[in-house]
């Protein structure tokens, strides 16, 4: 099967790219710089076939809706699409002519669950320009299979996560090394209000998982949308509870209203207020049920893999 792969070397292309190479499919890659940022490029992926190309700089020539005109492919899988121009764009590219087409979306689409778990049928109330236009996105191309058929599948990922890149750390930020050096130490780390607002991880490989899945069991994919995300969300207090254990400590924790984490935190206050204003609560029942989905990470799992690479790496200090 052909398979064409937009932006595949990020997040979740490291690692769902060699799975889609190990499972017998031809496999794309449209990329700015032809290697994986994630993964070892020795593995499955000298199969691969690379178009090398500018995304954002060609979609501003003109180019880049000819370029996917003359690509043939039996599954799109766009990782990096985020306006509703964008969509349309790849749309008009290959309808009529593809299998599948699979939109990597984000649980930021959902805004804050009124109901938790969240379940990807209840309603969509996104609070950022992220997620509207996310949201936009996966509503015209659910449409679009309405009414026309147009083979679309959608995920929408949690907080992407990895063995060699910085979680959401326990604080709701990714403000570098700071925390996990502090949760170690047993220094106090501070959090906002009673520190009970979620996150929701997932690790790249689950993804890779679900997007294979999601080709696999093509016929109950088509036309839904499916939260590609951990087990179950974790309360921030929880998150700083784990990581303090795998250092042998409890945690140290500051409780502060908004205003003062704000001046605490400075810059990186827009960061933690995006994600405690969402806390996420995402079900997987669905996709467990129609996909198969087993997401082998969960969160304290996820922490645990990313810190010590950090330690062997010297990146953390304790």
């Amino acid at each position: 099967m052909r398979t064409l792969v937009i932006g595949g070397t990020g997040h979740i292309g490291s690692y769902l790219v060699p799975r889609l190479v190990l499972a017998g499919h031809e496999v794309t890659v449209v990329a700015r710089n032809p290697a994986p940022q994630y993964t070892d490029p020795r593995l499955a992926w000298g199969q691969v076939q690379w178009v090398v190309a500018d995304r954002l700089a060609e979609e501003k020539a003109g180019t880049w809706g000819p370029r996917m005109d003359a690509i043939e492919a039996d599954v799109v899988i766009d990782l990096i699409c985020y306006t509703p121009e964008q969509s349309r764009t790849m749309v008009q590219a290959f309808e009529g002519r593809v299998r599948q087409f699979i939109h990597c979306g984000t649980i930021w689409a959902y805004g804050p669950p009124a109901r938790s778990p969240y379940r990807e049928s209840d309603p969509r109330n996104p609070i950022s320009d992220y997620g509207r236009k996310k949201a936009t996105i996966e509503a015209e191309l659910i449409d679009l299979y309405r009414t026309s058929g147009f083979p679309v599948t959608i995920i929408h990922p949690g907080h992407i996560s990895g063995r060699r890149w910085l979680p959401i750390d326990p604080q709701g930020t990714r403000n570098g090394v700071g925390v996990y050096e502090r949760l170690a130490r047993g220094e106090a780390v501070e959090l906002p209000r009673f520190g009970r607002e979620t996150i929701q991880h997932v690790h790249a490989d689950d993804l890779g998982q679900l997007f294979e899945s999601a080709i696999t069991h093509r016929n109950v994919s088509l036309g839904e949308a499916f939260s590609g995300v951990a087990p179950y969300a974790m309360s921030l207090v929880s998150c700083c509870e784990f990581v303090a254990r795998l250092f042998g400590r409890k945690p140290n924790i500051a409780f502060h209203t908004r205003e003062e984490m704000a001046e605490i935190l400075g810059t990186a206050w827009g960061a933690t207020q995006d994600h405690i204003d969402h806390s996420p609560c995402c079900s997987i029942e669905k996709a467990q049920r129609l996909l198969q989905y087993r997401p082998r990470y969960t969160t304290e799992e996820i922490y645990a893999e990313c810190i010590e690479h950090l330690l062997q790496t010297g990146e953390l200090a304790v």
